[in-house]
């Protein structure tokens, strides 16, 4: 037989003050506006921050390319400052090489651009004269609309040239690439000192040996990943160079723009496209006939897709796949935030995070999200 409660026992125990409905609609409203205005507070820093961050993570890009061939030359017994000051004199030496030798058809085009510009600019005018035409009667109609054929429209254009902004800008791009160099410098030889000498703050040996295997693989995939693009790039930059250079592009121009052309490979999608861009211009700039102008931009586009859909996958396999809406997420979120060396630095930043989360416990779905 079931027990009989007494007469005196309470009815069912009252609801939880968390069934009000108030309570948790409030909560996730609050967190979710948490969560808005620290992702706008860190986005914000680091857009306010980027004299202090970029030349940082510049160097930190730069000693990742130069920490296999230290370690190539470590196992020569080279010592680690010698081995790192070795990488970076040759890293100094061409980069001054491959300025020196893109100096004057830099400056001959920075010259020659504006009067090939307008001179192409005569060429589409006279191609799209029926619209100017349309757009003139249209101009007209509206004006005889109003009740003042006569009138016309007056832009005042101002411009304010500072003849000394070039000279206090000048001392400032000078010491951030100074730093740039010092900073690189100082991570590929004292990195690994600091990095062992933050583990050893930690209180347990197994959780100071699990974090040290998590920052070597991450360090060693990330230093791989970031050589192999950077000998890709350049590779894809040279074909091009010869590319231009069987085109009869002279040997110093034709290696300008294969320079272009491999820092713009930085930059998934985004780069390509202004190099597609880029190379249209070029051509109608260097040839007469359509069909000659428009060969530069198709080699280039054929040479991209080789690259991009056979070469890159077979060397660095699946596991540095990334999504391409991810990815165009990062270069547009990097981009606006540092510009140029945003889109550079996008694709690195991206890999690591990706390897972190692989590494951490719990967080392989989201790693797996980013591919």
């Amino acid at each position: 037989m079931s027990a009989i409660p007494p007469p005196h026992a309470d009815p069912l125990p009252p609801l939880p003050e968390a069934a009000d409905p108030q309570g948790p609609l409030a909560r996730p409203r609050a967190s979710s506006a948490v969560l808005v205005l620290a992702t706008l507070a860190v986005c914000y820093t680091l857009w306010a921050a980027q004299e202090i961050l970029l030349p940082v993570l510049l160097a930190a890009f730069f000693a990742l390319i130069g920490n296999p061939l230290i370690r190539g030359l470590r196992r020569l017994w080279v010592p680690r400052f010698l081995a790192a000051l070795l990488v970076l004199c040759a890293g100094l030496a061409l980069a001054g090489t491959l300025a020196v030798q893109l100096a004057a058809p830099a400056t001959t085009w920075a010259e020659q651009a504006p009067r090939e510009a307008r001179k192409l600019g005569r060429q589409l005018q006279d191609l799209t004269r029926p619209m100017h035409e349309a757009n003139r009667i249209a101009e007209d109609m509206a004006r005889a609309a109003a009740g003042d054929p006569n009138r016309k429209v007056q832009v005042v254009r101002t411009r304010v040239d500072d003849p000394y902004a070039v000279l206090t800008r000048t001392p400032r791009v000078a010491a951030s690439m100074l730093a740039v160099v010092l900073l690189t410098f100082f991570f590929m030889v004292y990195g690994e000192n600091l990095q062992r000498n933050a583990i050893a703050l930690m209180p347990g040996r197994q959780q100071k040996k699990f974090t040290v295997e998590i920052l070597q693989s991450i360090e060693r995939e990330v230093s791989r990943y970031v050589l192999t693009i950077s000998v890709i790039n350049a590779v894809v930059g040279l074909a091009f160079a010869g590319i231009l250079y069987v085109l009869d592009f002279p040997a110093q121009e034709a290696l300008l723009w294969g320079t272009m052309v491999m820092l713009l490979n930085y930059a998934p999608y985004v780069g390509p496209l202004i190099g597609m861009c880029m190379m249209l211009l070029v051509g109608f700039i260097a040839f007469d006939d359509t069909w000659h102008s428009l060969l530069p931009a198709a080699l280039y586009l054929l040479l991209h897709t080789v690259e991009g859909q056979v070469i890159t996958p077979i060397v660095l396999g699946r596991r540095m796949a990334l999504s391409p809406l991810v990815l165009i997420l990062a270069l547009m979120l990097f981009g606006w935030l540092w510009g140029l060396i945003g889109l550079l630095l996008a694709v690195p930043l991206l890999v690591c995070v990706k390897l972190v989360l692989a590494q951490l416990d719990g967080m392989g779905g989201w790693a797996k999200l980013l591919e």
